[in-house]
């Protein structure tokens, strides 16, 4: 299997409220090929994808139910440490919950969290030594 992420799929509760959460209030540009069940930003090389909870859960042969840390988060990376800060205050005037003010972090970089209508969880992150391709794409150190 090559390693590869090609998109990521959240599922939401009320999806006009999750697509005017991103493309309103965070500025992400939604994608012609978004339909009246499913919206689609690209965001650097992964593609988020916004999809009715319910309908998710049914797709994948689950209940939509849960509670609680869901064992996982979504990243933001940041070219400058600044960025953090800036970026975190955007979400919450978009109508993001600050989880975790930021602040610096015991590996060395800055971070801060916050969630967005449907709770899922978004890391903003300043990584020293990663970089940014010309695509958007974040670079790892060798």
């Amino acid at each position: 299997m090559e390693p590869r992420l090609s998109l990521v799929t959240l599922g939401v509760g009320d999806l006009g409220r999750a697509v005017a959460f991103y493309r309103d209030g965070l500025g992400w540009p939604l994608s012609g090929a978004s339909e009246s069940d499913v919206a689609f930003f690209k965001t650097g090389g992964v593609i988020l994808a916004l999809y009715a909870r319910e309908a998710l859960a049914e797709d994948v042969g689950v209940g939509p139910e849960g509670s609680g840390f869901p064992g996982f988060t979504l990243a933001h990376n940041v070219a400058e440490r600044e960025g953090v800060d800036r970026t975190l205050a955007e979400a919450a005037s978009a109508g993001a919950r600050i989880v975790k003010e930021t602040r610096d972090a015991s590996w060395g970089g800055r971070s801060g969290y916050f969630a967005d209508p449907d709770n899922h969880l978004w890391e903003v992150a300043w990584a020293p030594g990663f970089s940014f391709a010309e695509d958007g794409s974040l670079v790892l150190p060798d």
